[in-house]
């Protein structure tokens, strides 16, 4: 049984690094678990101030009951392993046998939309939460769109998420595992499909000239959003501020379809991870503030009413770590602020999580009217 209050699984990716970083900046103990002990004894090496972090390394066996034994004991489970669409379930079902919280980073509108329908009633029975997409791309965009929704009679969303950056192995993994899922966004309080291989040319504040966006499996706004009184209609694209990497994004997102397709289940994956293991297949270097910035834009539309709240932010990862530290503090200082299946602002709040994101330097927030 474990004794400390939380577990990272996969701590010996990039992200798990981070998570690990800001974990040990907010005094909290935790396991770093991984599948290979080497290569999570490196990771945590690597972690700046490791020496004043109380941690211990686990290898973390792969099975649903040998996870639960892991996690028993602990209060937060920060799973960073993906695809989340493959590997999540297995750390869910762990998670909840063992009694525990969990967060994980996913986006992909098919791992969330699973987890609220199979694991939300049952972790709502236990007074447990389970929160996906603790992470960019996905909280920061969720925390711009609640701001918009200050201003009253708003209730269509329109939003934008870019950054600038190199995505990790996991999150190149993710992005292709999900080209087989179909992604949604909310029109009329009904999920409605994108076209598969589209891609939008859009404005960015603070740009000149048009980049490309995709719907990026959809996001999570689109399901979160769906139960809300007021919020009838919502699109958030995403991408990279390089229209050339996501010129290729796109291109193989057409290759799926009129090649990958009509594969049996077993070869698409296999397909996949080998094309995303062309692209990315090593650890990326740490993000530069001056380099990897981000931009999270949500314009709001009511009858007679319209905002426009951009939150300019740098370096994605560390904004993930830091959404991850923060959540599991709150976990362990107090009680979600809502149980069961919730947003990571449903969860802790959107101004709790603004709050850490400004103080840490990784954000600001711009109100354009």
């Amino acid at each position: 049984m474990n004794k400390k209050p939380v577990v990272i699984y996969g701590a010996s990716g990039y992200t798990g690094r981070l998570v690990a970083e800001y974990l040990r900046e907010y005094r909290i103990p935790f396991v770093a678990a991984g599948r290979d002990r080497t290569r999570v004894e490196a990771a945590m090496k690597s972690v700046p101030g490791i020496e004043t972090a109380q941690y211990e390394v686990v290898e973390a066996p792969t099975t649903v009951e040998g996870l639960t034994e892991l996690f028993r004991g602990a209060k937060v489970v920060c799973n960073v392993v993906g695809p989340f669409i493959m590997l999540g379930p297995l750390v869910v079902e762990a998670a909840f046998k063992a009694g525990v919280h969990y967060l994980d980073t996913s986006g992909e509108q098919a791992s969330i939309l699973r987890m609220a329908r199979e694991w939300g009633p049952r972790f709502a029975e236990q007074r447990l939460v389970a929160v996906p997409s603790t992470a960019y791309m996905y909280a920061p965009g969720e925390i711009a769109a609640r701001l918009c929704l200050e201003t009253p009679g708003i209730d269509t969303i329109d939003g934008l998420t870019m950054f600038r950056g190199i995505p990790t192995y996991t999150s190149t993994q993710s992005i292709f595992a999900q080209l087989r899922e179909t992604a949604f966004f909310l029109e009329d309080k009904e999920l409605r499909a994108y076209p598969k291989g589209e891609g939008y040319d859009v404005v960015i504040p603070g740009h000149h000239g048009l980049q490309l966006a995709l719907p990026w499996g959809g996001t999570g706004c689109p399901v979160w959003f769906k139960t809300h009184p007021r919020v009838r209609n919502v699109r958030v694209l995403a991408g990279a501020l390089d229209r050339t990497l996501m010129k290729s994004v796109l291109a193989m997102e057409q290759d799926f379809e009129e090649n990958i397709r009509s594969l049996p289940l077993r070869e698409q994956e296999s397909a996949l991870a080998a094309r995303a293991g062309s692209i990315q297949n090593s650890m990326p270097p740490r993000e530069r503030p001056l380099e990897h910035r981000t931009i999270d834009s949500m314009m709001g539309r009511g009858l007679s009413s319209f905002t426009h709240v951009v939150l300019f932010g740098n370096c994605a990862y560390k904004q993930t770590g830091l959404l991850q530290a923060i959540a599991a503090r709150h976990l362990l200082d107090a009680a979600p602020l809502k149980e069961g299946f919730a947003s990571p602002c449903e969860a802790f709040g959107y101004q709790e999580l603004l709050g850490a994101l400004v103080g840490h330097g990784l954000t600001f927030v711009q109100r354009i009217v």
